[in-house]
């Protein structure tokens, strides 16, 4: 039992503010002469003594004495809490009534030695029968006067006549119950701040700190105490609940109250308590009971011992038992001697494999064996590791790393060339344990074990494991950014393979050519990869589903870059239902089959299987190991996102590409996340962002990279669309075409050019030149015809279409831009319907009639404002205005300045805009950015509409 007079102040605790408040009170109401009882009640470790020393530090700071005291487990001396407070108390100066009294007179009236006084008893529930006794009656009969009793306890271990009275003292209004319960996020961040706790990179936390306490939060389940522990131990997700962490040591340190707990159990309870650690939580009395040797009867009557304390407690898995954290068991099983260990965890792994229970069970005891049996320990550990790869390949790298280090240096030379040692091989262990490292991020490790392998040499690997150690070597540098290195590594290991190719083809040809294709077509190289992909897709191999269905994916994707369609559409098809077969860990083995998956399927317009696909099972823990392929997945999500009308989780999905990319350095995909960020906004927030898009769309165009690759051509489009939207059509003519030969488009692939051939030639007719629009219209329908894709051959017609209006052809203009409405409805793109809709109008009411033109823009809102696309909005405002013959509420020409409305007068003479320039004496550029402005302030579109405007206003 100890006391203290004067309590250290200590630092505010973190996240307790309602009950600090509450405490504050009762200090205040003493002060004022009200006496009072206060209950600080929680399970272990909530900060119940860190609470009782903030009231008693309150309490100091206002000048009213203080008293406390606490109980200490296994101490049953009869009154002995309240001793040792009376002891405070005499030597407080102003003892009152307690002055010269023995104790043995007063210590069942501690309202009259305490009187004047804040008196605070931790740990009550450890207290003597005697001292609980007083306690009850006086929370029962607490004097009115000026005295303020603090209880701290565990209500699990707690007596229960004192639970009783305090619960009756609560509803009585008596009584102020604090109960702290767990601590949010923001309070953890606030505590590791405080604690100086480092975030390394092991501990899996990209985002920093905050998302590494959020993670930490979860695992310690809000509580203070296991916080600190989990924090002194380095905490590590990849690892939890298997491990608390890289520190032993650091647990130990911090671990001291729990240990304390831990060395006051009886003899059979503590060596329970080992056992059952070794288990690991939940475990069942009767395998303890094995563990131990101490017998069931024994065991049970320990466990027993156990929950009482509250170390333990019953668990949800038939009818077991779990340590009260999992970190108390972590202490408990380090708490443990090193002897006691090493015979438990046989026992233990003797006693898993004679049930057949699970490789990872039985490698999680194999690995505390490694000291003992290696060769047994190695075995196990392997095959655990790959029972594990797919779902945690950390711990399976861990567990590869321990098993090839305890193994000799040499094994394999000693063993011939093959490297046998068993069934076991240290080549292929480490092959194992470089595809773990990959998969668990870890690249740069990966990378120079790989190489390492490699240096060896073919003689030692032998045939089979040669060719897999490039394919590992290739996916480490690809995954690195090393495009060039991977592609010679696998080309170089390629040439071991006679041509054509074997029939079976070997799983670990599979393996490499696999590689192979990936590293070409993640480059943007698809077409030099195609005809081997071809062959090998076709050949019949040896290799498992997951790998043949890769080869497939990669297959298909080049054939549809290559314009291929028909022979893509069918492969697409048959990998779709081949990945949707698989469960969530063997679709996820090779996390570029579904990125590749998707793509394809975006390509050949099936959007909402390729949102299905790139989505399948997206996490954000997917931010760290596999940042480089879920670049790929999150560029093509978001795309898809804003084809289908959603705009929100498009331009959210861009902004994390564009985060994304930037901490890897990839220029291109910040490049085409900006592109697609551009369009969202003007599509969801209408006229009032198109500055901030222009601007967006000026900063990517700036930083695209010299001669378009795939992803820099992808966002030329998506920018010259972006401009288009803005009402800049000079600017999405100079986007498209800047960069390459006069007239010529990026080098995109086939199944985009329809698209932007008609974006190309409808921004040409807004600028005069109806000849070069035909021409372009001309190509781009001959281009669309050859692909057979839907939507490109919509896009092909709205720019017909639009030929069509200019030329006052209505009756065909609204047959042609229904025809394209009708395509982008059928293909779930509701926001480019309901713009088409918008945009074709002017010519259904000439030729229908103002009724049809009206129904179609009550459509086209209907769907905007489901999908959030105010642009959409604003445009069927504008031409319902201009169908009523009320475009402006007063002639357009007030609007504008003197030169603006000469240009606009000129523009709508069909004039070229180099034309315009020459004339008045101006740049090209000037007249551009004139138009732009006259657009914007008339709530015109195009110099189409600008025309129409300015003569039905004259």
């Amino acid at each position: 039992m100890t006391a203290e007079l004067t309590p250290a102040v200590g630092e505010r605790p973190v996240g307790r503010e309602a009950e600090l408040s509450s405490l504050a009170r009762t200090v205040d109401a003493f002060r004022d002469g009200r006496g009072s009882v206060v209950e600080i009640a929680s399970e272990p470790g909530m900060g119940k003594t860190r609470l009782a020393t903030a009231l008693a530090a309150l309490a100091a700071q206002r000048g009213v004495p203080v008293v406390r005291a606490h109980a200490v487990r296994g101490d049953s001396t009869p009154f002995q809490v309240l001793r040792d407070a009376w002891e405070a108390r005499q030597a407080h100066p102003g003892a009152g009534g307690a002055k010269g009294k023995p104790f043995d007179e007063v210590r069942d009236r501690p309202g009259e030695w305490a009187a004047g006084c804040v008196l605070v008893l931790d740990d009550v529930h450890w207290c003597d029968p005697e001292s609980a006794a007083v306690l009850v009656r006086l929370v029962r009969s607490v004097a009115p006067g000026p005295f303020l009793l603090a209880l701290a306890h565990r209500p699990g271990q707690t007596a229960p006549e004192v639970l009783e009275a305090l619960e009756d003292g609560v509803r009585a209004g008596a009584v102020t119950r604090i109960e702290p319960g767990p601590l949010d996020p923001e309070a953890v961040t606030a505590l590791l701040a405080r604690w100086g706790t480092p975030v390394s990179r092991e501990s899996g936390a990209p985002a920093g700190l905050q998302d590494y306490a959020a993670r930490l939060c979860a695992a310690a389940e809000g509580n203070p105490r296991y916080l600190r522990l989990l924090a002194a131990a380095d905490w590590q997700p990849a690892h939890w609940p298997d491990r608390p962490g890289a520190d032993t040591a650091g647990l130990l340190r911090e671990a001291k109250p729990l240990i304390a707990e831990l060395d006051a159990l009886t003899p059979k309870a503590a060596a329970t308590a080992s056992a059952a650690a070794v288990l690991g939580s939940p475990f069942r009395p009767q395998d303890v009971a094995r563990i131990s040797g101490l017998g069931l009867d024994s065991t049970l009557d320990a466990l027993a011992e156990l929950e009482r304390t509250e170390l333990v407690r019953s668990a949800d898995w038939k009818g077991g038992l779990a340590f009260r954290h999992p970190v108390v068991g972590h202490v408990a099983h380090e708490r443990a001697g090193v002897s006691f260990r090493l015979r438990a965890h046989r026992r233990a792994l003797e006693l898993i494999t004679g049930r057949g229970g699970r490789a990872r069970e039985r490698a999680r005891h194999a690995e505390h064996l490694l000291g003992a049996d290696a060769a047994l320990a190695a075995r196990v550990l392997a095959e655990g590791a790959a029972e594990i790869a797919a779902r945690d390949p950390q711990t399976a790298a861990h567990w590869l790393r321990s098993a090839l280090e305890s193994l000799p240096d040499g094994a394999d030379e000693a063993e011939g060339a093959d490297g046998e040692m068993g069934s076991l091989s240290r080549t292929d262990l480490e092959l194992a344990c470089c595809r773990a490292l990959i998969a668990s991020g870890r690249l740069q490790e990966a990378r120079t074990r790989s190489h390492e392998l490699l240096a060896h040499g073919r003689a030692v690997a032998g045939e089979r494991r040669w060719l897999q150690a490039h394919a590992v070597c290739a996916n480490a540098e690809r995954q690195l950014g090393r495009y060039a290195e991977a592609a010679a590594i696998t080309g170089a290991a390629l040439g071991l393979l006679p041509r054509p190719l074997p029939d079976p083809l070997p799983a670990e040809a599979v393996e490499l050519i696999i590689e192979y294709g990936l590293v070409h077509v993640l480059s943007g190289a698809h077409d030099q990869a195609r005809d081997l992909l071809r062959e090998a897709a076709r050949t019949p191999s040896d290799a498992d589903g997951v790998d043949r269905t890769v080869l497939r994916v990669l297959n298909a994707l080049c054939a549809t870059h290559a314009g291929d369609l028909n022979e893509a559409a069918d492969e697409v098809t048959r990998c779709a239902r081949l990945v949707d077969a698989l469960p969530d860990p063997l679709a996820g083995r090779t996390p570029e089959t579904l990125a590749l998956l998707g793509s394809a399927e975006l390509y050949l317009e099936r959007f909402e299987d390729a949102v299905r696909h790139l989505g399948r099972g997206l996490a954000p823990a997917d931010s760290g190991p596999q940042r480089p392929i879920l670049l790929h997945r999150l560029l093509g999500l978001a795309m898809a996102e804003q084809w289908t009308g959603r705009l929100e989780a498009s331009e959210r999905h861009a902004r994390k590409v564009e985060s994304l990319a930037r901490a890897l350095g990839v220029r291109p995909a910040v490049t085409l996340a900006q592109a697609i960020r551009a369009t969202a906004l003007v599509w969801a927030r209408g006229r009032e962002c198109a500055d901030e898009a222009v601007a967006l769309v000026q900063e990517a165009a700036g930083a695209t990279p010299a001669g378009h690759g795939w992803w820099s051509a992808s966002a030329t489009g998506l920018l010259a669309q972006a401009r288009m939207l803005s009402r800049d059509a000079a600017g999405c003519r100079r986007t498209l075409l800047e960069g390459g030969a006069a007239k010529r488009l990026p080098q995109v692939r086939p199944f985009s050019r329809p698209f932007l051939l008609s974006l190309l030639a409808t921004a040409t007719l807004d600028g005069g030149d109806g000849e070069e629009a035909h021409r372009l219209v001309r190509a781009a329908e001959a281009e669309a015809d050859r692909l057979g894709l839907p939507v490109q051959k919509a896009y092909v017609r709205c720019a017909r279409a639009q030929l069509h209006m200019s030329d006052g052809e209505h009756d065909a203009a609204a047959k042609l831009f229904e025809l394209a409405a009708e395509t982008f409805r059928a293909a779930d793109m509701p926001v480019q319907y309901a713009w088409t809709l918008a945009t074709g109008a002017r010519s259904l009411h000439e030729a229908h009639g103002p009724a049809a033109a009206l129904a179609h823009l009550d459509a086209a809102e209907a769907v905007a404002r489901v999908h959030g696309a105010l642009l959409v909005e604003e445009r069927v405002a504008a031409a319902r205005a201009e169908l009523s013959g009320d475009a402006l509420g007063a002639h357009p020409l007030g609007l504008l300045s003197d030169r603006e409305r000469e240009i606009a007068e000129l523009a709508a003479t069909t004039l070229r805009t180099r034309e315009i320039a020459e004339r008045l004496f101006l740049s090209p550029r000037t007249v551009e950015t004139h138009l732009s402005r006259i657009y914007r302030k008339l709530g015109v579109p195009s110099r189409l509409a600008l025309s129409d405007l300015m003569r039905r206003s004259a």
